[in-house]
C-alpha cells in the first residue's frame, strides 16, 4: 500500500514575504547552507502558474532559494508577488497551520543561541509526556512570523522503547 518506492520527505517549500530577510535568518541564525537560487518564473499568456502551482494565473515567482539544513529535509524557499494578494500566515489551529522542527543534540543552548539573536521564543522548553517522554520542545518565530520548533530527545522517546522497528535514534546515528 502506499507510494511505491517511498523514500520520506525531500523538502519543505514554504512562501516568505522578504527572501533576503529570510535568508539572513536561515544561513546566519539557524545554520543552513543555501544550495541555488532559481527565478524569476513568469507566464504572461496561459495558465501554467494556476495549472502547476495553483497559484493565480498571472502571478509571478520572483525568485526561490534552496537550502540545505543539517540532516534532514531541504528548504525551498519561495518570494512570490500574488497577482490575487496575499493572506496572512495561518495559526497551527487554522486549515494549512503547520511549523518545522529542527532535531538539536542541546535544547538549551539552541534556546540560548536564538534569544541572543532577538529571536522571539515562545515560553520556555516544554517536557513531553505519554508516548513522547524523554523529547523536550519549545517553539519559536521567524522575522516573518512562521512559527518553528526545536526538539530533542537524546535518550529516545518512550515509544520507542517498545517499537518493533527503530527506524532512527539521534544517539546512534547508525541505528
Amino acid at each position: 500500500m502506499g507510494l511505491p518506492g517511498l523514500r520520506g520527505p525531500d523538502h519543505i517549500g514554504f512562501t516568505v514575504p522578504d527572501l533576503d530577510e529570510a535568508d539572513r535568518f536561515l544561513v546566519d541564525i539557524i545554520g543552513c547552507t543555501r544550495v541555488y537560487s532559481l527565478g524569476p518564473f513568469v507566464h504572461p499568456d496561459d495558465d501554467w502558474m494556476a495549472e502547476h502551482l495553483g497559484v493565480h494565473p498571472r502571478t509571478v515567482m520572483r525568485r526561490l532559494h534552496f537550502y540545505r539544513c543539517g540532516f534532514g529535509s531541504n528548504f525551498e524557499v519561495f518570494s512570490y508577488e500574488a497577482a490575487d494578494g496575499q493572506r496572512p500566515i495561518p495559526r497551527n489551529s487554522d486549515i494549512g497551520g503547520h511549523h518545522i522542527a529542527f532535531y538539536v543534540d542541546d535544547l538549551d543552548a539552541a534556546v540560548a543561541h536564538l534569544r541572543a539573536h532577538g529571536v522571539e521564543v515562545q515560553g520556555e522548553p516544554t517536557a513531553s509526556a505519554n508516548a513522547s517522554a524523554g523529547q523536550r520542545w519549545v517553539y519559536f518565530r521567524a522575522p516573518w512570523g512562521m512559527q518553528f520548533e526545536l526538539v530533542s530527545f537524546p535518550g529516545g522517546k518512550a515509544y520507542e522503547r517498545d517499537a518493533e522497528v527503530l527506524l532512527w535514534h539521534p544517539a546512534d546515528p547508525a541505528a
